[in-house]
């Protein structure tokens, strides 16, 4: 949809409050809007057999909300509880399997030269698993996604095992259970035709264990918090696992913006159930599917960060100042201030990414003497920025454009440039920047 000044994009935005996982992804979809019948025959592509899809509306405490299953039926199904039950059974300590995955295919990997049950099970690894995908008559953009999620799934237990992503190895339950989770998502969200996945702070759960054909693992698993480096969190008072591997590599792999929820224009809202009837927290996913204007309905988040400084030396100040830069943030600036007894002191600001809100503040406490950082989350537009390369009768020159609603706003030729050549040619610098910025607004 276009209204002549900016492009709307259809946003689906995660609301993971109580955890996230494959099956929830879907059922939120599927309260969306897509429809079932499709799903299955988009799935079916992959030709896997042995399994049946099902949904049902259900209740998670007081909410209602759309629970998503698959069946796998036959021999690899037994044998995938039989090694479970083992596990259970010379586990100590408060163990549970998967509440939001269907089987607990997360956690059903392992090495190939394990030996036991787990190694005599039927296995797929996921170099396997991506020719699979690659090679059906799936979309370009669903084999892209899917493919993609798996890769963060894989990338994350090779990194725990000390193993390449492509010899990570998955239970064949497993391996058909996760493959339908990643596919179904990828293809239910182009059939809503969502533009951009953005996600809020995610809910890992803490406390006990979880099982799989290795034996314990504790909660957040392992894979998840690896997934998750860089991710917004929140805090949850249950105890369980609540956002598994395969839920935090769907969002790894697909949300392009975390942030608070955002206005969305025609908005609906869909629910995907877990498992777990009785939680503290009801066990579902909140999905809002709406649009937003781009840019001019919404701004990316940013933090600023800020500390009185009073007995601090100009060297000190400034290698605050590099510390803060190297620890990725944004822009660093000094305001001369008093503070109390008239003492002349330095307002230290720095800007930076949300997600670098606790290691920015670490800078602040490891070099300056403030006891305390204020800090407060804002709102920003940005232009889009592009660098091209222009030719002027001085030379070639990099300039950056920033556009807003594609209409360009800003020409900025980069000065070092400028001043090299300016130096080489004998030429006044602001002939070489005028000429720079002229031919940039020609191309």
């Amino acid at each position: 949809m276009t209204n002549g000044r900016s492009t709307s994009k259809r946003i689906l935005f995660l609301d993971p409050f109580a955890g996230l996982s494959g099956d929830m992804f879907v059922g939120a979809l599927l309260d969306l809007g897509v429809d079932l019948a499709r799903l299955a025959h988009e799935i079916s592509k992959l030709e896997l057999g042995g399994y049946h899809l099902s949904s049902k509306r259900v209740f998670r405490g007081a909410m209602s909300a759309i629970k998503f299953d698959v069946e796998i039926a036959g021999e690899l199904q037994a044998q995938f509880d039989a090694t479970a039950s083992d596990v259970q059974k010379s586990a100590a300590g408060e163990v549970h399997s998967h509440g939001h995955e269907h089987s607990g295919p997360d956690h059903s990997h392992s090495h190939s030269d394990e030996g036991g049950t787990a190694a005599s099970s039927p296995r797929r690894n996921f170099r396997e698993i991506k020719a699979l995908i690659q090679n059906s008559k799936l979309s370009d953009r669903v084999k892209t996604t899917s493919v993609a999620a798996f890769q963060k799934l894989a990338e994350a237990e090779g990194c725990i095992h000390n193993m390449p992503p492509d010899d990570v190895a998955f239970h064949e339950v497993g391996a058909i259970d996760s493959i339908i989770d990643f596919v179904a998502v990828c293809a239910g969200l182009e059939m809503l035709g969502v533009d951009e996945v953005w996600c809020g702070p995610i809910a890992l759960g803490r406390g006990g264990f979880v099982k799989c054909d290795h034996g314990l693992m504790p909660v957040p698993a392992p894979a998840t918090l690896e997934i998750v480096k860089g991710m917004p969190l929140r805090d949850t008072p249950v105890e369980k696992e609540l956002t598994t591997p395969t839920g935090a590599a769907l969002v790894a792999a697909l949300a392009t913006n975390f942030c608070t929820v955002p206005a969305l224009l025609s908005g609906k809202i869909g629910y995907g159930a877990g498992s777990r009837e009785k939680q503290a927290v009801p066990n579902v996913l909140r999905a809002l599917l709406g649009d937003v204007e781009s840019p001019e309905q919404f701004g990316d988040e940013i933090v600023e960060l800020r500390a009185n400084i009073d007995d601090a030396s100009p060297e000190t100040l400034g290698y605050l100042m590099e510390q803060l830069f190297a620890a990725g943030a944004l822009d660093v600036f000094f305001t001369p201030i008093q503070m109390k007894k008239n003492r002349p002191a330095t307002l230290v600001t720095a800007l930076g990414e949300s997600k670098l809100l606790g290691a920015l503040a670490d800078v602040f406490f490891n070099e300056s003497s403030t006891f305390g950082v204020r800090y407060e989350t804002l709102k920003r537009f940005t232009l889009e920025r592009e660098f091209v390369e222009v030719e002027t009768r001085f030379g070639n020159v990099r300039v950056k454009i920033g556009r807003r609603n594609g209409a360009v706003c800003s020409v900025h030729p980069e000065f070092d440039e400028c001043r090299a050549l300016a130096q080489k040619r004998g030429a006044a610098l602001r002939e070489v920047v005028a000429a720079a910025a002229d031919a940039a607004r020609r191309v």
